[in-house]
C-alpha cells in the first residue's frame, strides 16, 4: 500500500498547488479543508482523500487525528500548510486572536506531529528511508511584525517546533520548515498594494507556487536535511 502525504489546508492557493503537484507525481495524498471549495471536489475526483477539519478546538484536532488513523496506517510525509492571516487591526479581541493564531499555527502541528508519529515511523520501517514533516512558517519569523504581532509570534513558535521535533525524531523522521514571504497575490489586492509589496524584495517579482513546490520536492528527496528553515523570500531580508 502506498503511504500517502498529508497536506493540511489544501483547499486553495499554496496547499492546493502542492496537492495537484503531488497527485501528478503519482503520490497518494490526504488533504484537509475548512471550506469545501470546488477545488476539493476536483481533488477527490483525482483520488485524494479529503477530510474536513477546521482545527478550531482541541476536540476538533483530536477528531481529525481519529479520522486520519481510519484512512491510513502509514504516512510518507506531513505538510503543515493550514494557516490564518489575521491581525490586530481586524480583530479587536486580542486575547482570542492570540489564542487562534497559536492554535492553528503551533498547537495543531504540535498535536498532529505527536499523534501521527507512529504513521510516519511505519513508513520509515517499511521503506528504510526517513519520513518527513514540513512546516510552512513565514519570513517574518526573523524580524517580527508590528502589524501582525500574534501571527508572527505563532509562526515563530512553529519555527522553534521545527528544531525540537527534528531533534526528537531523528534519524527516522526529518523535520524542516519553509519560510516564504510573498508567493502569490490575492485577486482583490490593489495595484498600489502589489507595487508596494514587490519593492520589498530584491527580486521584485510574484514568484508563484512553483517556488514552494520546488522547496518541498527538495526536502522530500533529501535524506540528510533536517532541523532547518528554508527561506523563500526573494532576498527580502536584505532590503
Amino acid at each position: 500500500m502506498t503511504s500517502p502525504i498529508l497536506i493540511t489546508g489544501a483547499g486553495q492557493r499554496i496547499g492546493l498547488a502542492l496537492a495537484n503537484h503531488l497527485l501528478a507525481q503519482g503520490h497518494a495524498i490526504i488533504v484537509t479543508y475548512r471550506t469545501r471549495h470546488q477545488a476539493i471536489t476536483a481533488l477527490a475526483q483525482q483520488g485524494a482523500v479529503c477530510l474536513h477539519a477546521d482545527f478550531s478546538s482541541d476536540a476538533a484536532i483530536k477528531d481529525f487525528i481519529v479520522q486520519l488513523y481510519q484512512h491510513t496506517n502509514s504516512l510518507r510525509a506531513i505538510i503543515h500548510n493550514a494557516s490564518s492571516w489575521d491581525c490586530e487591526a481586524n480583530n479587536p479581541d486580542s486575547a482570542a486572536l492570540f489564542d487562534d493564531m497559536m492554535r492553528i499555527h503551533a498547537k495543531t502541528p504540535y498535536l498532529i506531529n505527536l499523534a501521527a508519529s507512529e504513521l510516519l515511523l511505519n513508513y520509515q520501517k517499511q521503506q528504510q528511508q526517513p519520513a518527513d514533516i514540513i512546516h510552512l512558517t513565514d519570513y517574518i519569523v526573523e524580524q517580527g511584525s508590528p502589524k501582525h504581532l500574534a501571527y508572527a509570534a505563532s509562526k515563530a513558535a512553529l519555527d522553534n517546533l521545527t528544531k525540537s521535533f527534528a531533534a526528537k525524531y531523528a534519524p527516522h523522521i526529518k523535520v524542516n520548515a519553509i519560510a516564504p514571504s510573498l508567493i502569490i497575490f490575492n485577486e482583490h489586492d490593489s495595484d498600489e498594494y502589489r507595487a508596494k509589496t514587490l519593492k520589498k524584495s530584491l527580486m521584485g517579482i510574484e514568484p508563484g507556487c512553483r517556488e514552494i513546490i520546488n522547496s518541498v520536492d527538495l526536502l522530500l528527496n533529501s535524506h540528510y536535511i533536517t532541523g532547518r528553515s528554508m527561506p523563500v523570500d526573494g532576498g527580502r531580508h536584505l532590503k
